[in-house]
Parts: structure tokens; sequence; C-alpha cells
């Protein structure tokens, strides 16, 4: 059984949630799940709540993507690209990004998302490499059945129900309302949290019973986290919003550039990341394209209500293709 289907029939008796108790319930979440960015320490239950909401760590496919620590390096490989921040290539990127959407037609309520993803890894134990190319038609409004593949595995996912909860969403008409304003864009990003919001507690290493007000630090990794969330399921941004994610996210204290980037189809980019996050977003480092996702994550077990980790590895997803078509099977 996959997870998808494993949390539509955890989801199936729950009675349809408002948006501030959907919004209340991400954050509790996320104030479980920052905690040292170890997905181990949640039971079963609150996983599979984890799956349904949207978060750092995506169970998917068998496998654990998990948010942690990354020791990625620096260097020039190109002297215009010496001195470029963080920040700077992100808003490189989001120009890049306004400019390629420019005069993209809205997609209609009846038509798919095409995705074409290549995917490469490599594992951590032996350094077995392993390739795969996942193709997906994801309905536009979520009225439609969608086919989707991951690790060449096709999925053939019912509409989505009244019970689900994607965040961010998928469809177009939700994400049509979010703000492209950064700075609006990041407060949501943060979920509403703020560095004087002392009254918002998590728990501490594996003490439960210790609990301490969350940092802005805890708050900013959680921000970077969501916007990752963005491009790890199949989405149509509606205009700005891509844009508005890469300069909300250049806004975040402590990101960090990684020059010497290579994507999944050994295209040459420059990453940016946060620090204690495998999760880096990765952009051409000629014109700042959107590439892909670099990321750690390990095949798990789940073992009185944890995850035991095993054959860790390392993954590059290369976005190759991404448009709107008017039925499954057709491409762009």
């Amino acid at each position: 059984m996959d997870d998808l289907t494993v949390v539509r029939e955890f989801e199936a008796d729950v009675a349809p949630l408002t948006d501030d108790a959907r919004f209340a319930a991400r954050a509790r979440l996320r104030r479980e799940i920052v905690r040292d960015g170890r997905p181990g320490a949640l039971s079963r239950r609150l996983m599979l709540r984890v799956a349904v909401v949207g978060t750092a760590t995506a169970a998917v496919a068998g496998g654990v993507v998990v948010a942690g620590r990354h020791d990625g390096g620096g260097g020039a490989d190109a002297s215009r690209m010496a001195t470029l921040s963080a920040a700077e290539l992100l808003h490189k990127a989001a120009a890049r990004s306004r400019a390629d959407s420019a005069g993209t037609p809205v997609p209609r309520d009846d038509q798919y998302v095409y995705t074409k993803m290549f995917i490469t890894r490599t594992y951590v134990k032996g350094g077995k490499h392993r390739t795969w190319t996942d193709e997906s038609w994801m309905s536009v409004d979520g009225s439609k059945p969608s086919r989707r593949q991951e690790y060449g595995k096709i999925h053939r996912d019912p509409p989505l129900g009244k019970h689900e909860v994607m965040w961010p969403p998928t469809e177009y008409a939700k994400l049509a309302k979010w703000p492209t304003d950064p700075d609006k864009l990041l407060d949501r990003l943060r979920m509403g949290l703020g560095a004087d919001d002392t009254s918002v507690k998590w728990s501490v290493g594996s003490d439960k019973a210790r609990e301490a007000p969350m940092s802005q630090g805890d708050i900013d990794r959680m921000a970077f986290a969501n916007a990752v969330q963005f491009f790890v399921v199949p989405r149509i941004m509606p205009p700005g919003l891509e844009a508005a994610t890469f300069e909300a996210v250049a806004r975040i204290p402590g990101i960090r550039i990684d020059r010497k980037a290579v994507d999944g189809l050994g295209r040459k980019g420059v990453a940016v990341s946060y620090p204690e996050f495998d999760f880096a977003f990765i952009f051409d480092a000629t014109d700042y394209t959107y590439l892909g996702l670099r990321l750690k994550g390990s095949t798990a077990d789940v073992v009185d209500g944890k995850f035991k980790h095993r054959d860790w590895y390392h993954e590059m997803r290369a976005r190759e293709e991404l448009g709107v078509v008017d039925r499954i099977g057709q491409r762009p």
C-alpha cells in the first residue's frame, strides 16, 4: 500500500477543516517536526497527519526524505559568481522566473499539469547509483483523476476529496489567492510566527517534558522548508508566485550559497540552502533558471511508532519540463 492511499484512508472519517483550523493544525505539526529536524520522534499517527498537511519530511514511495544537516562547500566557478550572495542569486532567479512566465495563459480547470522529472540517487553505503525519469499529469483543479509517477512507479490518484488537505495547495485557483508580495509571503511561510511570539513552544531534544519558545532560527528553518514544498509536488504557479517565493527566501537570514552545485542532469548550477537542512534549491549558473532540488533521505521502517532509517542516500531532482495539457498522456 502506498503512502497516499494510507493517508486517504486515515482521513476518510475526518470532518472537513476550516481554513483557520488547517492553519492551526499545520503550526502545531511544525512545532513538533522542527525538533532536531528528525521525524523519528514522531508517532505514526502524527506522521500521517504530517503527510496530509505537507511538511519538511516527505514519506514517498517507501522512502523518507529528511531535512537534516548538510556539509556543503563553497568556492567560485566563475569570476562573476565569486561575490554573488545567496540573496542576490535568489533575486536574479526571481527576475528570470518573471521573464519566463510573462504572458503565460491561465490554465483551465479541466486541464492537467504535466511534469517531467529526472531523479538520480546515490546510496551512501556502497555508492550504488539509480536513476528514474518520472512523468506526471495532475488535474489543475483536483476535480479529475491524476496519473503520478514516483521513482518509476505509476500511481492513479482519484480526484481530491473534501477531506484532503494539501499545503501549499496544488490547485491553481487556490494558489492564485496567495500573496506575491515577498514580505507577506514570507510571513505565511513562517506560519505567522515572529521573534516576539514566545507563547509558541516546542519540545527540546528527546525530552518531551522540557519545552522552550521557538527561536527565530527555528521559525526561519521552518519557512525555508515550507518554500521547498512548492517544488516537491508538481504544480503550476500563478504569475509572480514562484518569483515571490525566491524573493521571500532571500529575506531569510542565514541562507547560504554553494557555487559548485550540479543538478541530476549534470547541468552546472548554484545552490541555496539553509543551515541544518539537506534541502537546497539549484539554479542554472548562467541564467539563474530554477533547475531542481538537492536532498538527503533514506528508506525506513516504522517500529513502535518511530522511523528506523536505513540505506541513506543523496538525491538530485532535475525539472526537465513543466507545462499544461488537455489530457493524460499528452505532452506539451
